[in-house]
């Protein structure tokens, strides 16, 4: 293989509300943690033991608002995306930061505005639109 891939895939819980950032020129930025975990027996003790890792998950423009307006602490998603590391200081200490920059999302419970149509399982990708309802059709199919 000569060359390289940079593709994470997570399926998690939120661990706090979407926090947005807001830009000139109309651009936005969503930022939230994500927990994943990992369940086993301890074969010596037998006991159960869960490990939880957080993610730092960003999502930007289109989908940061739908993440925002549809999505609150504790739903489950899907995720795909890159990871990426940044740099920055604090007080003259170098610090490092690393995020999950999310492309593609499909929400898989969501808890907000019960009314509408539920936008779980539905693929969110970087400009995604939302879930259309097609009206039913008369037809002499069976199923």
């Amino acid at each position: 293989m000569a060359g390289t891939i940079n593709k994470v895939i997570l399926i998690g819980h939120l661990g706090d509300e979407v926090k947005m950032h807001y830009f000139e020129g109309g651009n936005s930025i969503g930022r939230f943690p994500l927990a994943t975990n990992e369940t086993y027996t301890n074969r010596q003790t037998g006991e159960k033991v869960t490990n939880v890792e957080w993610h730092n998950i960003v999502v930007r423009n289109k989908l940061a608002e739908i993440c925002e307006k549809y999505l609150t602490k504790g739903d489950r998603v899907y995720c795909e995306g890159r990871i990426k590391t940044r740099q920055y200081e604090v007080d003259g200490q170098k610090r490092y930061a690393t995020e999950i920059h999310v492309q593609d999302m499909t929400f898989l419970s969501t808890k907000k505005d019960p009314n509408s149509p539920q936008p779980s399982a539905q693929p969110m990708q970087g400009n995604p639109t939302p879930p259309s309802v097609a009206p039913e059709e008369d037809d002499d199919l069976p199923f």
